[in-house]
């Protein structure tokens, strides 16, 4: 199984970092190009990169299919493999979609992001993924039958794939939190008995590590909501599938914050900066209605530059504490299996 995950991660990457190159020079051609918002010359720069680390997990994940299949003589956990494909395939889709309508005009409704996401959530309803007992506190274990797969599935699906939406703007910001909660997620997945969840995780997070050389600053490439969907509706199906919904709760405790905030402007407002000549940034709007402006206040109160790699690389250092203080918290329900 080692060499099997050494194998698909280390041709994932290569991979993608042999179709990025290919999606630059088309989207170029075709003009599927977005301004570069952080800095003081808007650059045009070729955007929706996420749909090639998307397709590049989707034949990674059908690799693995047929290795446990064939090679193993397995047909363990496939009706989930493949509901968990299908949940990432109909996101993709809606993020593609809603990218070539173009976010600066618009995009997709929020109504209609909504009803679109509900649909991406059917496949793990109808198959009835994870496990309908929750932990209520001071009343234990309650066993709530159909409003798990019919309520709470739904609510996971839509709520991480369009929150994961949110904190984005900057170069590398969402390839990176990616990179981290997938990493966090397969981590958690592995030392709780599910490591054919683990290497479905890591077979995203290769692709994305090879995209965020060319999306971190000053990015050749822009993810879009391709890539944020995608990631979102992954990390969600991770966690039901492998019975995990409050760590990764936790862990995206940054992404709740991130709607609290942006609900102040009734989430019209966006998470950019505003960029100086000398490529430090300053708040958009007279208020705080992101995690970045958070990061480019806290910068400022420390004397740092807030340039845009340091609000990246504050808001990655926050997320890793976060995860550390997961991993702390549920300690007892993750390490006794």
């Amino acid at each position: 199984m080692i060499n099997l995950f050494l194998i698909l991660g280390i041709a994932s990457f290569i991979v993608t970092l042999l179709l990025i190159p290919y999606w630059i020079r088309k989207a170029e051609q075709i003009g599927l190009l977005w301004e570069d918002m952080n800095k003081p010359k808007k650059n045009k720069i070729p955007g929706s990169g996420g749909f090639m680390v998307a397709l590049v997990f989707i034949l990674s994940i059908l690799i693995f299919v047929a290795y446990r299949v064939f090679a193993l003589k397995s047909q363990e956990h496939l009706v989930e493999i493949f509901a968990l494909l299908s949940v990432i395939l109909i996101s993709t889709c809606i993020g593609l979609v809603d990218d070539l309508l173009g976010w600066q005009k618009g995009g997709l409704s929020k109504r209609s992001r909504l009803i679109l996401l509900l649909f991406a959530s059917i496949p793990l309803i109808v198959i009835n993924a994870g496990r309908s007992q929750i932990g209520i506190p001071f009343v234990g274990s309650v066993d709530i039958g159909l409003l798990y797969p019919l309520i709470l599935i739904p609510i996971g699906i839509v709520g991480a794939t369009s929150t994961f939406n949110f904190l984005a703007g900057f170069n590398g910001l969402e390839a990176g939190q990616g990179i981290l909660l997938l990493s966090s997620s397969a981590l958690v997945a592995y030392l709780t008995g599910s490591s054919w969840l683990a290497i479905i995780a890591m077979c995203m997070i290769f692709p994305l590590i090879a995209f965020l050389i060319f999306n971190f600053y000053p990015a050749k490439i822009f993810p879009g909501d391709t890539l944020t969907y995608a990631v979102g509706s992954l990390i969600a199906c991770i966690a039901i599938l492998g019975n995990f919904e409050k760590v990764a709760l936790f862990f995206f405790i940054s992404y709740v914050i991130e709607v609290v905030l942006k609900s102040r402007g009734r989430l019209n407002m966006h998470s950019f900066g505003k960029p100086n000549t000398d490529g430090t940034l300053d708040l958009l709007y007279p208020k705080i209605y992101s995690l970045t402006h958070l990061s480019i206040i806290t910068l400022k109160k420390f004397n740092i530059k807030p340039t845009e790699k340091r609000v990246v690389f504050l808001i990655w250092l926050s997320q890793i504490i976060i995860i550390i203080l997961g991993l702390i918290v549920f300690r007892s329900g993750i390490f006794i299996k």
